[in-house]
């Protein structure tokens, strides 16, 4: 039990300083060298994780990021969250920036290591935040696709 609250620790830290205030700088801290995304969107290693958020920091300055709950059993940290913004920084995905906004949740699995981020998984509604960011036309004409 001590573990799983020591793992939700470090993803609360590092919650906050990426997500909430943007501060990739400490990510030595929370994320393995080695660190593995699951997630086909984004670039694997530290180094992805980097080059793919500050590409959205970019894109949506005012990113923020409200996490609703948190749970962790041994090695595994579960976090439930919502994330809004808008699309005033520059091109992204395609887009110029078109002053969207954002509004989407997003489930978010870690496995902790050693107390680092070793692995992550996510459960997004992409097709939400598609449909906002100008990416999808309309909702009902790609649901009868």
């Amino acid at each position: 039990m001590a573990d799983a609250k020591k793992n939700k620790d470090v993803v609360t830290k590092f919650y906050n300083d990426v997500f909430i205030k943007h501060d990739i700088s400490k990510l030595d801290t929370y994320m393995r060298d080695d660190y593995i995304q699951h997630n086909p969107d984004c670039p694997q290693g530290k180094a992805g994780f980097v080059g793919f958020f500050n590409t959205i920091f970019g894109a949506i300055p005012d990113f923020k990021y409200k996490l609703h709950k948190m749970v962790a059993e041994g090695d595994i940290v579960v976090a439930y969250s919502n994330t809004t913004g808008t699309h005033t920084g520059g091109e992204w995905l395609g887009k110029k920036a078109s002053g969207n906004k954002l509004d989407y949740n997003c489930v978010d699995i870690f496995r902790v290591q050693d107390g680092k981020i070793a692995e992550h998984w996510d459960v997004a509604d992409t097709f939400t935040f598609f449909y906002q960011l100008g990416v999808i036309e309309s909702k009902s004409k790609e649901m009868k696709q």
